[in-house]
């Protein structure tokens, strides 16, 4: 099936007219610093998540010199419960970065964008298509899944040969003229009509030349990576509590929960002291791994194997503005009203 490249994306602006989304937060009072962060929290999270988080953010840091100067425990305190906390330390250090380097504006380049910390080139597209009028081709999840659809591409879109044929199609279907709405309107049509399941080809804007829907099977594409077993790791959480207070430290700005607040960790494969108080445990799931975290209490002030580096005590009934993982915030909560019952 052959199709023109300028009848496709003309079809697709034309949908984009009457049903694509336009009152998004982000997509008022346009700038590149308020692009940029949609992108960034929407990586991986649905829109109606990101939508509370991204009108706190903006209240908090409105530009981005006011989050390049705040300190990174603010930041993360305003993504507490987003999740993949890399996102927001990276939006960070890149804030910091283009203050030295561009005067305290994201600079307009592809190039320029993919050398700060978390953007990679499709989050840079979307910045230039969105927030500066440049064309400028994306490839997210979304867009990725309707031109696999629509061109019946085979084979793994992580694979280098497939993501290069991927990338060829993008720039060959990005028209020169409305390039940041035919970007807009690609996600959506990918987001609320081209899903990953029982997709609504019967209201698609290009389905009269959409080779997999010709072919009947139009799930089959993108090809899918075979699912491999998701470990579960454990993690006991040493609590140590004195009347409102419980002990936290800092976690390495690497690795799980990076940066964030959290309770000391006790060996897992060690004996636990006898003063030790088994709490409710529970399963924390990840991208690619489970995590069954025990908590143990402990009432006291004393601090059993851990250091005082990093660490500090924080009142339950006042918890501070601190970037906490989101099961670590909720036992946090528990472990509050806890103390009220008490």
């Amino acid at each position: 099936m052959t199709f023109s490249n300028a009848k496709f994306s003309d079809a697709v602006l034309a949908w984009f007219d009457h049903a694509g989304r336009k009152h998004l937060p982000w997509q008022q009072a346009v700038t590149p610093y308020r692009v940029w962060v949609s992108e960034i929290m929407l990586q991986q999270t649905q829109v109606s998540t990101v939508l509370p988080y991204f009108q706190r953010f903006m209240a908090s840091f409105p530009t981005l010199a006011d989050l390049a100067r705040a300190p990174i425990d603010e930041v993360l305190h305003h993504w507490t419960g987003l999740g993949y906390y890399a996102r927001g330390r990276n939006l960070h250090k890149a804030a910091q970065l283009s203050c030295e380097r561009y005067a305290g504006a994201l600079p307009d380049t592809l190039d320029a964008l993919m050398a700060l910390p978390g953007i990679g080139r499709s989050t840079a597209g979307a910045i230039l298509a969105l927030g500066f009028g440049q064309r400028a081709v994306i490839l997210d999840g979304n867009v990725k899944r309707v031109l696999a659809r629509h061109q019946a591409l085979a084979g793994d879109p992580a694979k280098a040969a497939v993501s290069k044929a991927f990338w060829a199609l993008a720039n060959a279907l990005t028209p020169t003229q409305r390039c940041a709405d035919y970007t807009q309107a690609m996600m959506d049509l990918g987001a609320t009509l081209c899903t990953r399941s029982k997709p609504a080809c019967s209201r698609c804007p290009v389905q009269t030349s959409c080779m997999a829907y010709a072919q009947g099977e139009p799930t089959r594409y993108p090809e899918k990576q075979r699912k491999q077993a998701v470990p579960t790791r454990e993690a006991i959480l040493m609590i140590h509590r004195q009347h409102d207070q419980v002990w936290m430290q800092q976690r390495p700005s690497t690795g799980i929960w990076g940066g964030l607040w959290s309770f000391p960790e006790w060996p897992a494969d060690a004996e636990l002291p006898e003063q030790a108080e088994p709490l409710p445990a529970f399963m924390h799931v990840f991208s690619h791994f489970r995590l069954h975290i025990r908590p143990v209490l402990f009432s006291s002030r004393a601090v059993l194997g851990v250091s005082d580096a990093n660490g500090r005590w924080v009142t339950l009934s006042d918890l501070p503005a601190l970037g906490f993982p989101a099961p670590i915030y909720s036992l946090l909560q528990r472990l509050g009203a806890r103390q009220e019952v008490c």
